[in-house]
């Protein structure tokens, strides 16, 4: 097409095109400068005078030169990249924690890899942690029940910064949690002050820290109070588990409050009610846990405890970040507030009416 075609690269739309996989090296010849003094601008370095450093930029973008981020990375030991391993993508709680943390990372420059594990089990676990070291991560965040992370067993990359979300850690990790125990308290005292003599509860699996401490804080909220708690009923989390519980609640002459472990179960649990011919909140009140969006629109809207998720994801990104950039490694646990939203499925027992 012309000189531009055959002659050296000296800047202008042809040359561009001509050297667009450009190396450092092209770089520095155009500026007349070393490839040390473009790798110090490309990373920025200090130490070069601004003259120079303009004349590089401008050499850069004459050549259409990109740095080369991963070889970066693995120079400085800084890949930009938190990774997050969660074992169910299906609750309301983990895919809002998951969103807020994506937000988080890229509002701080990081990208997120998912590391999504099929069975939690501890061999699934170590799996997760040791693909870590392909993927290149600075971070991970761990959504899942601690009991899974067996230390012992584990081998975790030295140079990878842990924030465990919504579990118990002990001092091994540090911990994002919700105040499980608080917002549960919360339930249970709104509920007898409401002037019910108890308050049942529908718990979450045996298994789950959640479930535990929110079961927990639900009994001795009725011991402070000098109640006796009823007997226990289990639910999945699932709807379809808070029905079944529900049918059996609903046999319960005595049984004029209930304390749902999380909305789902909430949802089934009114269904049960409902066909059993217990009116809500008339003869039975019922409170869930969550806040999911969903809940103002249950038959009745459903009084409920609120999780600031998009909170928990937050903290965790600044937690995990706060190691990277210190150097260290955090102990402990920050607990996020929860607040009990008032709707319409909770009111007197028939009698205090």
């Amino acid at each position: 097409m012309g000189a531009t075609d055959s002659a050296p690269a000296r800047g202008g739309a042809g040359s561009r095109r001509r050297t667009q996989n450009a190396s450092m090296a092209d770089v520095a010849r155009v500026a007349g400068v070393s490839s040390q003094t473009v790798s110090r601008v490309s990373n920025g370095f200090p130490g070069v005078n601004e003259e120079t450093r303009q004349r590089v930029l401008a050499a850069m973008k004459e050549l259409g030169y990109r740095p080369n981020s991963a070889a970066r990375a693995l120079k400085r030991g800084d890949f930009r990249t938190i990774g997050v391993i969660t074992f169910t993508l299906a609750t309301t709680g983990n895919v809002r924690t998951l969103e807020a943390i994506a937000t988080s990372a890229a509002e701080e420059g990081y990208a997120v890899t998912l590391l999504p594990v099929a069975v939690p089990t501890q061999d699934e676990v170590r799996g997760a942690f040791s693909r870590l070291g392909e993927l290149a991560v600075d971070a991970v965040i761990v959504i899942m029940e601690v009991h899974l992370l067996d230390s012992a067993r584990l081998s975790l990359p030295p140079h990878v910064k842990v924030v465990v979300a919504d579990s118990d850690a002990g001092d091994r990790y540090a911990v994002v949690d919700t105040d499980q125990a608080g917002g549960s308290r919360d339930a249970v005292r709104h509920l007898l002050g409401l002037g019910h003599d108890t308050v049942w509860h529908l718990a979450g699996p045996e298994g789950s820290y959640a479930a535990q401490r929110r079961t927990a804080a639900w009994q001795a909220a009725l011991e402070e109070a000098g109640r006796v708690p009823p007997p226990l009923v289990h639910g999945d989390w699932s709807a379809e588990s808070g029905y079944r519980a529900g049918l059996r609640l609903a046999e319960q002459d005595d049984c004029t409050a209930v304390f749902a472990a999380n909305d789902q179960m909430a949802l089934g649990l009114l269904r049960a009610l409902h066909e059993r011919g217990r009116r809500v909140p008339q003869d039975v009140s019922v409170i869930g846990f969550d806040d999911i969006p969903e809940a103002g629109s249950f038959l009745p809207p459903l009084t409920t405890v609120h999780q600031d998720f998009a909170e928990v994801g937050r903290r965790c990104v600044d937690g995990v970040l706060r190691q990277v950039r210190e150097g260290g490694t955090d102990r402990g646990t920050t607990l996020v507030p929860t607040r009990l939203v008032l709707r319409e499925s909770t009111a007197p027992p028939p009698e205090v009416r």
